[in-house]
Parts: C-alpha cells; structure tokens; sequence
C-alpha cells in the first residue's frame, strides 16, 4: 500500500507481485460406472457419483464383493483391482437392477437374504431351541462366511430380541440376511436347517441403464474433475460412443474392456489368423477416438470370496495401472512396459496367450495387448489410443501424448479464472505468460517434454500477435501454448554388423 510522504528519508513500499501459482491438475481420479450390489447398495447412491478413496469406502457404500449367476460383479471387482494395483480416488456410479430378495419363512422367523444366493447357497441352521419355543441360536452360513448368534429372542423386550441382533430392512446388522415377523407375528421358534431360495427379478442388461449417466448435468457431469472412465465388462457401442463423447467434453480418458466374443476364439481358427479375427470384432464394435483406448484379453486371478479361479476384465486393473504410473514416473510415461506388472494376476486366459506375431496384427489396430512374460509376470504392453491407423489423428496415437495434453487442459482451465475481467492488455498479458511459463518449466525440469532447453521444450504465447484489437473489443484473450511430447520407445531396432579385421602393422 503507499507510504505516507513526511520527513526526508527511505521509504520502502511494498508491491504485489503478478505471479500466481498453478496447481497441477490430478490425473488418475477414476470413475466406475456400471451394475453394483442389488441388495446392499445404499438406494441414495443409484444413479449419483459418489466419491471413495479404497475399497472398504466402496463396501459401506456399495456392499463390496458377491457371486451370482444372474448378474457379473464387474465393477465391485474393477474397483478392487484398481485400488489393489495403485489406485487412489475413486467415484462410482452404481446402477440398479430389478432383482427380488426371496423371504422365506424358516422355523417361525422371516429370512430375507441380503447376498445373491445362487451360485453361492446360503443355509440358515436354527439350533438349542428352549422348550417354549422362545430363543434360538441361529447359524448363517453363505459360502465360507458364517454368522452365529447365540440365545436370539422373539421377546420384543428382550435384549436379544432377534430384529436388534440380526436386523430389519430398515436397520440391517447382518451383513448376510435381514429378518422380519411372519403375518401375526412371532408365535414361536422351531429347529430348522435350510437352505435359502435364489432370488428372481429381470436381470437384463440393458444400454439405456448406462446412457443417462453421460447425459449433460447428470450427477456424474457435475463433478468437478475425473481423468479416468471405466465401465467394467462392457462391450456395446452405444455406450462406449456416449462415454467417449462425455469425456470428450470432460477432457478425459477411457478405458475399454475387448468384447466378449473377442475372448472365446473359435475352435476353427487358429494363431495368426486367430488375432486378425479379433481385431476384425473389435473394428466393427469400437468407436474410434483420440480419448480412450482398449485392452485386450481377460486376466485370470483368485476370487476372494471363494478361492476358486475366476476371469476378469481387464479394465479395473488397468486403470490401477495408470494411476501407478503416474505417481512413480508422470503422466508422460506410457502405462506399459516390463514395469507394470499387474498385482492379484495370475496370468492371461488361454485364448489370449499371445506370440509376438500375434500382437503384431493386434497392436496395428490400437488393441492393446496384457501379456505375460517368465520372470517377470502379466504386464500391460500396449500404449495406443483406439485412432488406430486414422492418419488424420497421428498426433493422438499414444497414450501417454493424449493423457499428458488432456492434464495441461484441465490444469490451465482450473488456474486461470483469475484472467477473466481483467483489463485486456499488454501488463495481463505479460502476467499470464509468467504463469504459464513457470507451469510448464516445472514439467519441463521433471523430463516430460521433449528438447534439451526449454525453448525447445515448449512455448507460451499471448500478445499482440495472438490478440487483436478486434478481438479485445470482443472480451477475447488468445492464449497459445505449444510443446513437444515425449513419445514411447515402441520399436527397438538393433542393427548388428561385424568390423572388417585390421592388419597389424
């Protein structure tokens, strides 16, 4: 502020500086959208982005984990792997499905499963039945989880009155089953030990579940900021057109899963033809755009809930993948290579094992292959974005040059709001070219462009040259930022001769 001029002197006036810093964007908050727990899923969190930073935050939300012939737990296993291989900040979008817990009346009590029991059953065992029929120990058992609770009222005054135990519908403790009073009420507890009936209800799929989620203003659309989409064991392309065109719009990137069909190769067709057959399905299935990319096949892993082998979609451990890598080497490193070894893997199905060759017509396509290597283990080796051979967008055809020009956007959108208002001349000018400059020659400083000095690097431009003055009667300031990316190493080539021998003298 100016000094107050009184005797002869020094006077030192302190003035504000025009420098303002740039916070760098994040670049691996990751969305799932797709099918969650019927049962167990908060009904509030249907249809609305809800943000959690692990897997336990996805459980209490969403109800973790389940088995069912009836509908695939993609997204509950998406969000584990991905939290599993690096993952950080999540928000899922859950969809609902029209299924109907059965309630069944077993020894006196309403049992309504709160887990989808078909291909895991779930038995109630009621045991030590007192002779008036009023307490119980009641068993649980669903899979290899189990529940005991010993001495359970039918005395609503009772301390162990089963509704306060076990739980309502309303009020569930149990994380298996809910309980409820038989028309009349509860009369009296007999032994009994049976096993629950699935559960029925319309579980087809259907892409107009998904379509809304991308519509302008959804609650996903009101976000502040995402990087990543994935919508886990989904191949149909009115979703994916409509998820890329939302990120598109959102300056960010997804993540596909390979179609179910391209999995299972038919018994008539076998390698190399094989991998020209896949890439014939997915050209007819992908959209094609700068903002996303697919990878190709299915993981083998452990499910947890039962220890048997299970196949996943790619997808989930994927995007793990990314956020890993962005935090050890900068979103300009290309999510692949020997370093990416993909955790809670136990290798590729069979009919994605690949050969070189067999890459080779895959890779062409912008299928990007998880491959898995002795030694080393299942790694992601493939960075291309789904453009393919689309010439006219050469400039976008890896990973990493897409991603790292997608975080400049959202971080110079984030951090000049300032300019809006400001007298449109040269002292803003100079101040935005300030700004900028620092931002990008601290990426230059961390290796992400390519150049050896920073004019080579990059180049901030807003001047008279990029603002006309009909532009400022306009309200316009043009602002051009340039720079050379970094592109992947994605060919080797080593040339080998011999040296003519040499006569000594």
């Amino acid at each position: 502020m100016p000094v107050n001029l009184s005797y002869p002197g020094i006077y030192i006036e302190e003035l504000p500086s025009n420098a303002r810093t740039i916070t760098a964007a994040p670049t691996s908050i990751t969305v799932f959208v797709g099918y969650t727990h019927p049962f167990k899923t908060k009904p509030t969190n249907f249809k609305k982005a809800v943000q959690i930073f692990n897997f336990t935050d996805y459980e209490n939300e969403f109800g973790g984990l389940y088995r069912s012939g009836l509908v695939r737990a993609d997204v509950a296993d998406a969000v584990n792997q991905f939290f599993l291989n690096g993952g950080s900040v999540a928000y899922v979008v859950g969809l609902p499905l029209a299924i109907t817990p059965p309630t069944q009346n077993i020894g006196g009590i309403n049992f309504t499963p709160r887990e989808l029991t078909d291909t895991i059953l779930m038995k109630v065992s009621i045991s030590n039945v007192n002779s008036a029929g009023n307490t119980a120990d009641i068993v649980i058992t669903y899979g290899s989880r189990s529940e005991t609770y010993r001495g359970v009222s039918i005395n609503a005054n009772s301390e162990n009155y089963v509704e306060k135990r076990i739980g309502t519908v309303d009020k569930p403790i149990s994380s298996l089953v809910t309980v409820s009073a038989p028309p009349g009420g509860y009369t009296v507890v007999t032994k009994s030990d049976v096993t629950l009936s699935p559960p029925s209800g319309s579980t087809t799929f259907n892409s107009s579940d998904f379509l809304d989620v991308f519509d302008a203003d959804s609650d996903l659309d009101k976000v502040p900021i995402f990087n990543l989409l994935v919508i886990p064991g989904v191949a149909d392309n009115g979703i994916w057109s409509a998820a890329l065109a939302f990120c598109e719009r959102k300056q960010a990137f997804v993540i596909l899963d390979s179609p179910a069909q391209a999995i299972a190769t038919p018994d008539n067709i076998t390698p190399p033809e094989s991998s020209r057959w896949i890439g014939s399905v997915m050209d007819t299935k992908v959209p094609k755009s700068q903002n996303g990319a697919i990878y190709f096949p299915y993981l083998k892993s452990n499910d947890p809930l039962t220890g048997n082998p299970m196949e996943l979609p790619p997808s989930g451990f994927v995007a793990g993948i990314y956020a890993r890598t962005d935090l050890n080497r900068g979103v300009w490193k290309a999510p692949a290579g020997l370093e990416t070894t993909i955790l809670n893997a136990t290798g590729v199905v069979e009919s994605g094992r690949m050969t070189d060759a067999r890459q080779g017509t895959l890779n062409l396509k912008g299928i990007n292959c998880l491959r898995s290597f002795p030694g080393i283990g299942t790694v992601v080796y493939g960075a291309r974005t789904l453009i393919a051979g689309n010439t006219a967008l050469a400039q976008w055809k890896y990973v990493p040059v897409r991603r790292i020009t997608l975080f400049i956007e959202q971080t110079l959108y984030r951090n000049l709001g300032w300019v809006v208002f400001e007298p449109n001349d040269e002292p803003l000018w100079a101040a935005i070219r300030l700004n900028i400059e620092g931002f990008m020659l601290s990426l230059f400083s961390q290796g992400a462009f390519q150049g050896s000095t920073p004019s080579q690097a990059f180049q901030v431009k807003c001047d008279k040259s990029t603002t006309t003055q009909t532009d400022i009667d306009n309200g316009i300031v043009n602002i051009i930022v340039a720079f050379a990316p970094l592109k992947p190493a994605e060919f080797v080539i080593i040339k080998i001769a011999q040296l003519a021998g040499q006569v000594q003298s």
